[in-house]
């Protein structure tokens, strides 16, 4: 058996990615590791940093982009197709730069791969998440935030990224341009890896932040639209109150603590639970509607969400 890791990324250390601890938390279990790096920008050394892993594992697919070509935030998920299409495993392990895997997990991951190689009605294994918010000891649990989400694939051309990337759907006879089409794609049939996928990428000093989702609207909606929607709007990003979001109990993967030592913004964090800022923009799980949902999920549902989408079949029993 065979696994391949995969990802694709653009101007990682510009953005604060941690591009380098996504790619080491996986490496021990994939016999390689396919990077579509984008024409990132001068001052951006996201090659640099990837090369300083010094893994002959690692292949990297020199990309650009086009988000012409490929609006709506296709780009993500065209690029997440290059890297995978130079892919050589049985399963394809796939991490966006923000992602990261806990080192308890490898040899559960690696089991579940091994146990489900020839039951070919699996084509995926489900992660739960961590959605880390603000620092790196609270966490999102809410209506709105994904709690599962595909990230191992088999290596099936006909099974391709998604929308804006953060899923994947078979699509027989794809012709590789509309990322967003819904006639003619089928939802993957999964079982569960029983590990969970460390979100960051809602942890940056705020300014970086905001440069960050800046960034990504601008390839959702374009350049000239994001400049007049952000040229009213502060340098920074303001997280809210963080007495409201969960604290996190458990231990970061160890290849994240080098990268934790250089968190120093938590004097620009609201730790309490009272809004000091009424006039902010609302993120979306601040708003009452969403709080209340959240609450009712959580306090008298066990955690059970209420009509959430989920872009998979969960296959009892596997």
């Amino acid at each position: 058996m065979k696994i391949s890791g995969f990802t694709m990324v653009k101007n990682a250390t510009k953005l604060y990615y941690p591009i380098r601890q996504s790619i080491e938390s996986i490496l021990p279990i994939v016999e390689e590791f396919v990077v579509a790096l984008g024409d990132c920008d001068e001052d951006d050394n996201t090659e640099e940093e990837i090369a300083s892993i010094g893994s002959d594992k690692i292949k990297i697919i020199h990309t650009e982009w086009d988000i012409e070509k490929y609006p709506k935030g296709t780009e993500n998920a065209h690029q997440t197709d290059i890297a995978r299409s130079h892919c050589t495993g049985d399963w394809l392990f796939y991490l966006q730069a923000d992602e990261v895997v806990h080192e308890k997990y490898l040899p559960v991951i690696q089991k579940r791969c091994e146990e489900l190689l020839h039951d070919k009605k699996v084509e995926g294994l489900v992660f739960d998440y961590v959605h880390f918010w603000g620092d790196y000891y609270h966490h999102q649990i809410s209506h709105v935030w994904y709690p599962r989400e595909i990230r191992i694939i088999r290596n099936d051309p006909d099974i391709h990224s998604w929308e804006s990337a953060q899923s994947f759907r078979r699509i027989p006879g794809f012709d590789g341009k509309n990322y967003r089409q819904q006639e003619g794609t089928y939802r993957l049939k999964c079982a569960l890896a029983h590990a969970d996928i460390f979100h960051y990428g809602w942890v940056r000093p705020p300014m970086l932040m905001q440069s960050k989702k800046k960034s990504l609207a601008t390839i959702h909606h374009g350049k000239s639209q994001v400049q007049e929607k952000y040229k009213k709007r502060a340098d920074f990003f303001y997280y809210g109150p963080l007495g409201r979001t969960e604290k996190f109990k458990g231990t970061h993967p160890n290849v994240m603590m080098d990268w934790i030592e250089k968190f120093d913004w938590a004097n620009e964090l609201n730790y309490s639970s009272k809004e000091i800022n009424p006039q902010r923009e609302k993120n979306k799980h601040d708003r009452i509607k969403y709080r209340i949902v959240s609450f009712i999920e959580k306090h008298l549902l066990g955690g059970k969400r209420l009509g959430q989408f989920k872009n998979y079949i969960l296959l009892k029993s596997k």
